[in-house]
């Protein structure tokens, strides 16, 4: 099972001029869709004087959710040729935002493609890129007695530990790579005190 995607691990910016305007260029990582939705309401507040906010983003593993938006330019000027830019790095979990400053010269259809094209590209060529493991959260309760060996399953498996609570009864929640979940799910079902919470 592929459990691994790229991304960009840090916002980054980008500049692209043409007949006087402007097009200013920002990348974002991002979770979800309300945390799009929160970036772009910034860069709005922010660049208020801009006339349009065009963008677009891909989330999933399997790049599985995106949107391209023109705010206003000409149809599938503007957000799809940023969204294209995503796919040609094979990014998911990104946010591509271009702002842009009119300059007084119309560009036409073909020149806006290239000028949203080419901002987008520079936000994401200033971008460092990763590979990004898709993990799974599991919770388990067991007694005190069976802490060696829950540790020893931890270590061997490389999970990290999100929260625990240690008592007669513990409880810890922990994060697992997908692709290990029905492994790990196993060995812990053999610990004769541990229980999976779904």
């Amino acid at each position: 099972m592929e459990d691994t995607y790229r991304s960009i691990d840090k916002p980054s910016t980008g500049i692209y001029k043409e007949k006087g305007s402007k097009f200013l260029s920002f990348a974002y990582p991002v979770e979800d869709e309300e945390e799009i939705q929160e970036l772009i309401q910034q860069l709005k507040k922010q660049y208020y004087d801009a006339r349009h906010h065009c963008y677009a983003y891909i989330l999933g593993k399997d790049m599985e959710t995106y949107r391209a938006n023109d705010d206003g330019e000409p149809n599938h000027s503007a957000g799809d040729p940023i969204l294209g830019q995503i796919r040609s790095q094979e990014l998911s979990q990104v946010l591509v935002v271009v702002v842009r400053y009119f300059g007084g010269t119309k560009l036409g259809v073909g020149g806006l493609i290239r000028a949203y094209k080419t901002a987008a590209a520079e936000a994401l060529l200033s971008a460092d890129t990763i590979t990004k493991i898709v993990t799974i959260p599991l919770s388990f309760t067991f007694e005190y007695l069976s802490m060696d060996e829950i540790m020893r399953t931890i270590k061997r498996y490389d999970l990290k530990i999100i929260a625990q609570e240690f008592d007669n009864n513990c409880l810890i929640k922990l994060e697992c790579r997908e692709s290990l979940v029905e492994e790990v799910l196993a060995v812990l079902s053999d610990i004769p005190t541990a229980n999976h919470l779904k």
